[in-house]
């Protein structure tokens, strides 16, 4: 039997957002006096035509680069924004946590603030004054609460805000990237709550940067650039569609979405590349987020002309999770005999700090003298510690003639490598430590 269609919780139809933009202030005045109609103003399309649904009980996450439009959307979903065309549905109760400031009044108190929303969102003061206690327990702001809340530190506004967002039984919760102000415990302690109202039913809809959040949590994801919809579906394909946007390649990107061609985006079923029993060969990099900025040198005498990261499944993919198994290839083509060539890898942050890597002299396994014309495929399997976050993945082919260092072809930040973590320790990696923990005897030490 087909399976029961689940009800809509939100449903946007052919959204666009326009703005006038005017190059100076009297502009304005001109058209708005103009007998012949004459318009001094560009049109700026925030969006342009969106449209899909939310069902009831799903988590969906909308991602996109700054200036995509999610917040816009947001604010027309709650309200705070009227689109120029189409219409949005909503079928329950909204509670969202927008920027700082929404729906806030800066001149009032935290109390009185916690009413008005209440207000506002369709509940009693009496209703409000039974809430009032789980609001005030996880803000954890004290007699702040009682202070004008433009005396607020962002970290208190967030936690009070949060706080009365989250603890008001929502049937929608919405949630911008506001949550991302709050310190790392606040974080922790929203998270948890909104996966137990998650496992409780409500629907959320959530914007943000952090692609971790958005593979652990999100049940399907809509994906914006410049105010269009350019794809929706599966978390991990969304955000790796995603980091070709932010990769420059979209030319890559686009013949992707011809390729699949369906309703809801699925992953394709590449074959891997150089991989045996896949069949027709192709070009690991064109599956992967590769920089389009990278820098790269060498006296090209070897060229790294194809790479790949493999997950512990075989995927290509640029999202790795932790403490997984992964593979990174290097396929090496030379143009010149070369006595003892050594092939590298390194991951730094983003700030450029070394993490960790490897060599093949490092890791003993010496390469016998190549001829001109010979290609070789190294791989380098190991095991992912590093805590979840964004990384940067480069590569190199080197070797040491008459006792000097030389770059055949080196590639800086050549991709990026996205770690998924369910459990971050403190620092850059996890120690894997084996925890024991026994109640000691009152007589023993």
């Amino acid at each position: 039997m087909p399976e029961k269609m689940k009800a809509c919780a939100i449903s946007v139809r052919d959204v666009t957002k326009i703005y006038r933009m005017y190059e100076k202030p009297i502009d304005r005045l001109k058209e708005s006096l103009s007998l012949s109609h004459k318009e001094y103003h560009k049109d700026f399309f925030a969006l342009r035509g969106i449209s899909f649904d939310v069902e009831k009980g799903q988590t969906v996450g909308i991602i996109g680069t700054n200036g995509s439009g999610k917040s816009t959307i947001l604010k027309i979903i709650t309200g705070v924004l009227t689109p120029t065309a189409g219409e949005v549905k909503v079928d329950g109760k909204i509670s969202a946590l927008l920027e700082l400031g929404a729906g806030f009044n800066m001149d009032y108190t935290g109390i009185e603030n916690i009413f008005m929303n209440g207000t506002m969102m369709g509940y009693s003061r009496k209703e409000m004054e039974e809430k009032l206690s789980d609001i005030l327990d996880f803000a954890e702001i004290g007699d702040f609460v009682y202070q004008p809340v433009k005396t607020y530190s962002s970290g208190m506004f967030v936690r009070l805000a949060f706080a009365l967002a989250i603890n008001v039984e929502p049937e929608i919760l919405i949630v911008d990237e506001a949550l991302s102000v709050g310190d790392v415990f606040f974080q922790a302690k929203c998270y948890r709550r909104m996966e137990e109202i998650r496992q409780s039913g409500t629907t959320i809809l959530m914007v943000t940067h952090d692609m971790g959040s958005i593979i652990k949590y999100c049940d399907k994801v809509v994906l914006l650039n410049k105010g269009q919809l350019v794809a929706q579906g599966s978390a991990g394909h969304m955000v790796d569609l995603y980091k070709k946007i932010l990769a420059g390649q979209m030319e890559a990107l686009e013949k992707e979405l011809k390729e699949e061609a369906l309703p809801e985006v699925e992953m394709s079923d590449f074959s891997g590349g150089m991989m045996e029993g896949r069949g027709p060969s192709k070009l690991m990099r064109e599956q992967i987020t590769i920089n389009a900025n990278r820098t790269e040198y060498g006296d090209k005498r070897a060229e790294i002309y194809d790479l790949g990261l493999f997950d512990a499944r075989g995927n290509l993919t640029n999202l790795l999770l932790k403490g997984e198994m992964f593979t990174i290839r290097e396929c090496i083509r030379f143009s010149a005999d070369i006595q003892a060539p050594i092939f590298t890898y390194t991951i730094k942050d983003k700030k450029g700090t070394d993490l960790t890597g490897t060599n093949t002299m490092y890791e003993g396994a010496d390469i016998q003298p190549v001829k001109c014309g010979d290609e070789y495929q190294v791989e380098f399997t190991q095991k992912m510690t590093l805590q979840g976050g964004e990384y940067l993945l480069s590569m190199s082919c080197t070797g040491f003639e008459q006792g000097e260092h030389v770059v055949y072809h080196r590639l800086y930040d050549v991709a990026n490598i996205t770690v998924i973590s369910n459990k971050n320790t403190v620092g850059v990696y996890d120690m894997e430590s084996q925890v024991t923990a026994v109640k000691k005897d009152g007589d023993r030490l």
